[in-house]
């Protein structure tokens, strides 16, 4: 984790007194589940949470001590019972280390879920405020990076609003595999342990018992989690690689919000850089970055091996803590977002009219030209007023003019026939349409 990039709110999810608090109130819960079975005092239990619950562990203590045992659950449980006193030896009865670790980890995974959606909610009110504000912008579409056909900068915001409502929908997803606990013992067998200690400890935590744990929760619930990630994170590049080119100097369409005081660059005074696009960018590689380990550790030994933890111990805080700030950074570059609709319709009227190709060839094949012959009288005249255009960046040939002094298109379509097509609304007329199916 690189404070740089790291949220205090997540970040407190994964540090060290909120794993430990973890650590105690699944062992706590465990006493409770024991005492109502009988099987330690419930004076006993009583003590662990009122001692336990009111302490604030030590963090330097608990570490001196794994120094010497190796061991950092063991280190925990030295230290709570320093802090207990006697009535320490009922806890972690019939546990393994297993049982805390996994059940902690599926617990900081589950708040962590909780960060990243309500991250995902301020993003899509933000996409949704501006894809309203547009609706009825007209801009180029392009292919191949390449001017195609008329769009709207509405239409745009609204596919990734969609696209960033099926991120949620996965989390969601995400989340509710994650949330399972173990509590099953040595090789999962519960032979010192009873299965109702583990219900117990799920419902109180707010998670489900896992079916089959093997001593570990099964790991591809793991991959399945950073995986979804990933695709959250790519979804936050493709907007910002939309982003990033719309402020290229040659379309400057949107831009950064760009503040008072803010400098550029330290050799050229007058640079306006996509900055914090070009930052969503790198982000998202790196948590992308993390699904891949997380797949290698679904195939652990056996019943447990700890080759997956130290793997964990990265990924866990640095993929949800990297992409909870690259989603807020996403939201305010939306919410900020400078548009430029003179700087679009300028844009598209470059080409002399070529965005009106298609309507021209359908034009021709509804009046008995076949497409062959259609698409290469289409063409031969936009090649003129392309050829024209790469000269100066201006095409300095009009398509409708030169479509109107074809014989060949003149003997198929009349004038009126000819400029009817040069109609942008033609392109949006069914932008509230589209708006209607992602919003309803």
């Amino acid at each position: 984790m690189i404070p740089r990039y790291a949220r205090p709110d997540m970040v407190a999810v994964w540090s060290p007194e909120t794993k430990f608090r973890i650590w105690f109130e699944i062992e706590a819960h465990a006493c409770d589940a024991l005492a109502e079975l009988d099987v330690i005092p419930k004076d006993a239990a009583k003590t662990i949470w009122e001692k336990g619950g009111a302490a604030t562990f030590d963090i330097e203590r608990i570490d001196a001590i794994e120094r010497e045992t190796k061991h950092d659950v063991i280190a925990f449980l030295t230290h709570l019972s320093e802090i207990v006193g006697p009535d320490a030896r009922f806890v972690h009865q019939g546990m393994t280390s297993s049982d805390v670790l996994d059940t902690c980890l599926n617990v900081q995974l589950t708040k962590a879920s909780d960060i990243l959606l309500a991250d995902l909610d301020r993003l899509l009110d933000a996409l949704k405020k501006r894809a309203f504000e547009h609706k009825d912008t007209i801009t180029i579409g392009r292919s191949h990076g390449i001017h195609a056909e008329p769009t709207t900068f509405g239409v745009k915001l609204a596919q990734a609003y969609v696209e960033f409502q099926r991120c949620r929908d996965r989390l969601v997803a995400a989340r509710e595999e994650i949330a399972t606990c173990a509590i099953s013992g040595a090789v999962g067998t519960f032979a010192n342990i009873d299965p109702r200690v583990e219900e117990h400890i799920a419902e109180a935590m707010g998670l489900k018992a896992e079916p089959v744990s093997t001593q570990v929760i099964p790991r591809d619930r793991h991959a399945m989690y950073f995986a979804t990630l990933a695709v959250i994170a790519s979804s936050v590049e493709r907007l910002a690689t939309e982003i990033r080119h719309l402020q290229r100097t040659e379309v400057l369409e949107a831009e950064e919000f760009f503040s008072k005081g803010q400098k550029g660059s330290s050799a050229m005074p007058h640079k306006r850089n996509p900055v914090l696009t070009e930052n969503l960018t790198g982000l998202a590689r790196m948590v992308r970055s993390y699904a891949m380990p997380a797949m290698e550790n679904v195939a652990l030994w056996h019943e447990r091996d700890i080759s997956h933890s130290s793997v964990e111990r990265y990924i866990g805080p640095d993929a949800t803590i990297t992409l909870d700030f690259a989603l807020h950074r996403l939201t305010n570059v939306i919410e900020n977002l400078l548009v430029y609709p003179e700087r679009m319709q300028s844009n598209m009227d470059r080409l002399g009219g070529l965005v009106h190709s298609q309507r021209i060839l359908l034009a021709l094949t509804q009046v008995g030209v076949s497409r062959e012959d259609a698409y290469r009288l289409v063409q031969r005249n936009a090649m003129k007023v392309w050829e024209s255009y790469h000269v100066s960046g201006d095409a300095k040939v009009d398509f409708l003019e030169q479509l109107l002094a074809d014989e060949e298109v003149r003997a198929a379509l009349s004038e009126e026939e000819i400029r009817s097509r040069f109609d942008l609304g033609y392109h949006t007329k069914h932008a509230d349409t589209i708006f209607k199916r992602v919003f309803g």
